[in-house]
């Protein structure tokens, strides 16, 4: 597969934040004095908005088109936290219409954008995470006490929460979730709603290039509705045990190129979403023309993942020559029926993967958390609500250490109110692999599965 990704095109003038009063240390906010920076830059046509080394503490950052945001050697971008900095807004978040707070660094309808640099982008997410405590050590667990007395009980044990408007937050999606989605209550808990750090809606031709984006308060990357995406040779981090702590969601994206990338997150890595359910469906984009190639994924919840979110479609991607190394599970594929949709024509080659905690590769179709999901009626449900993988080749697959090999979890087809008994997870290739997992396979619901010289052991 061949995709030409153009890159953007910004000026070279120069314009140093130093020279709009910003101050390092990382102890006065520097907000004004950047986006006084980006907003000269704009008018006069575009250029470098240059952040040189030092500490520069700053709430959020708006992109604006022909803007290249470029963290030199040895400075760090560091994103504070307040409520006045970070209103909330009608945004989108996993595949649905959801309040959030506005992004460190956001742009929308911008053309031409960068961040570059070999410095780091840190998003101060500790301020904003929840954390579960089996993911944590004894030691670890206290010194969060020391830091906030506020916890609760959820289904999978106990929660700590930074602040107590983010406990607030918690008790309602506990014991009245529709009351999260009225605005006027959500500005009573408004550090529950946590911002992705970089969101990029509706912009065309990105480059993300050599920079170190951290500590995201949720996603980390995040660009939806965009086309001509480049990142290329940057290092994106989260703690292992960052609460939505994706690395990349590619949502709704068409032509993007991503290559010689590291990624060590607390979830699903490289991930290629679309929106979710029949709301997203209405809107009928894609994530296509995708190109991924020479990058590692370390910890994960996913190395390369395709939803759950994926209503919109996701088709023609191609990924190659990636290495896999302690991510939860490798290569994974999830949604749930009633999202319809349908991922197609996806191939992945030579890639690598080590002490992979359970799946080498699953698809599954039985991913389902968030409560405006409701449970399916099979009796009601419509053809447009049946998602469907097929057309996903996977080549020279090496994997050392899973649980288990090969997971396939379709639908029960005859169960269904619905003419079209077609399998949901159809003409799936794996060739020339070795996998070494205490359980090969398990496969129900499926329909052509096909293992070509392939070894487990």
């Amino acid at each position: 597969m061949n995709v030409t990704v153009e890159l953007p095109q910004i000026p070279q003038q120069e314009y140093n934040i130093k020279d709009f009063g910003a101050v390092n240390g990382g102890i006065v906010s520097n907000t004004k004095a950047i986006n006084e920076a980006i907003t000269k830059a704009h008018e006069n046509g575009g250029g470098r908005v240059i952040v040189p080394a030092g500490i520069w503490l700053t709430g959020p950052i708006e992109l604006k088109s022909n803007i290249n945001l470029h963290v030199e050697t040895g400075a760090v971008l560091l994103f504070s936290k307040s409520k006045e900095e970070y209103p909330l807004y009608m945004s989108d978040y996993e595949g649905m219409e959801a309040i959030r707070a506005v992004s460190p660094i956001h742009a929308e309808n911008a053309t031409n954008i960068a961040i570059t640099g070999n410095g780091t982008i840190d998003g101060n997410g500790q301020l904003w995470r929840p954390v579960k405590q089996f993911k944590m050590t004894a030691r670890e667990w206290d010194a969060l006490l020391k830091q906030s007395p506020y916890t609760i009980t959820a289904k999978d044990g106990e929660i700590w929460l930074p602040t107590q408007t983010s406990l607030k937050g918690f008790q309602l999606s506990m014991n009245d979730p529709k009351a999260l989605e009225d605005i006027k209550t959500a500005k009573e808990c408004w550090d529950y709603y946590r911002p992705v750090m970089v969101h990029l809606y509706h912009c065309d031709h990105i480059l993300i290039e050599n920079i170190t984006l951290q500590n995201s308060p949720a996603w980390n990357v995040h660009p939806c509705f965009c086309q001509h995406i480049t990142i290329r040779n940057a290092k994106i981090r989260n703690p292992y045990y960052a609460q939505n702590g994706d690395g990349l969601d590619l949502e709704s994206c068409q032509y993007a190129h991503i290559h010689d990338t590291t990624f060590d997150v607390g979830d699903d890595a490289i991930c290629m979403k679309s929106g979710k359910g029949a709301k997203a469906r209405e809107t009928k984009v894609p994530t296509e023309y995708v190109s991924i190639h020479d990058c590692t994924v370390y910890h994960g919840h996913g190395g390369f993942v395709v939803g759950s979110e994926m209503s919109r479609g996701v088709r023609n991607v191609e990924v190659r020559n990636c290495s896999f190394i302690g991510t939860d599970v490798g290569i994974r594929f999830k949604s749930a029926l009633g999202r319809g949709g349908v991922v197609e024509d996806i191939t992945l080659e030579d890639i690598q993967m080590m002490n992979i905690e359970k799946e080498a590769i699953i698809f599954t179709m039985g991913y389902v958390l968030d409560y405006r999901e409701s449970k399916q009626n099979a009796a009601k449900v419509l053809p447009e609500d049946v998602p469907y993988f097929r057309n996903i080749t996977m080549k020279r697959i090496t994997c050392n250490n899973a649980e288990t090999g090969l997971k396939v979890e379709g639908i029960d087809m005859e169960s269904l109110a619905i003419e079209d008994k077609t399998p949901v997870i159809d003409h799936i290739l794996l060739e020339d692999s070795m996998i070494i997992a205490k359980t090969e396979t398990s496969i129900k619901h499926a329909g052509e599965i096909q293992l070509n010289q392939v070894t487990f052991s």
